[in-house]
């Protein structure tokens, strides 16, 4: 039996018994969060074509080639592969570019490869920090974020590395 089927409408029925019991309408309520969820879009979309075309002319103008062959010495040592960097440099800022490019390696190099599992694992074990220590500790009023985000760099930097530890160690 899978329970997976069931989640979705079982989901549907808890919200609408809900707004039946609270004597709300739902369709007017699902219509109203569906707008503020086109309005949501609307607003980010911009940013992220931006983003994304920022992304892509960085890695197009062999900027990341040249700073890639720098630090081979560095990468090497704990066993990073070279093309991961922009995922390395991405990350910290955007969760969606980093993605972009995560997805990218994957069609290049194959999910199975050595590469896209490091790039998997360097995705899935860190986070957008920059963009993190920004929003939420300007949301509070903090305004001194430099300690916060250095932090952050650092455990991202130590995330990286250790997930080239682990893959090498169970995906040799």
């Amino acid at each position: 039996m899978n329970i997976g089927m069931y989640i979705v409408p079982s989901f549907l029925l808890l919200a609408f018994g809900m707004a039946f019991f609270n004597k709300s309408n739902a369709f007017d309520d699902f219509v109203d969060g569906a707008k503020d969820g086109m309005n949501s879009v609307r607003a980010i979309i911009p940013t992220f074509i931006g983003m994304l075309v920022a992304t892509k002319v960085f890695l197009a103008s062999g900027i990341m080639d040249r700073i890639g062959s720098l630090f081979q010495p560095v990468l090497g040592i704990f066993g990073i592969d070279t093309a991961t960097l922009p995922l390395m440099v991405l990350r910290p800022l955007s969760g969606s570019a980093s993605l972009s490019f995560t997805n990218e390696l994957l069609q290049i190099h194959g999910p199975d490869s050595f590469v896209g599992r490091l790039a998997s694992v360097m995705l899935a074990s860190s986070d957008t920090t920059i963009y993190i220590v920004t929003i939420y500790l300007a949301a509070v009023g903090i305004r001194q974020m430099k300690h916060a985000l250095s932090l952050g760099i650092i455990i991202d930097i130590i995330s990286f590395i250790l997930a080239a530890f682990f893959v090498a160690i169970f995906f040799g």
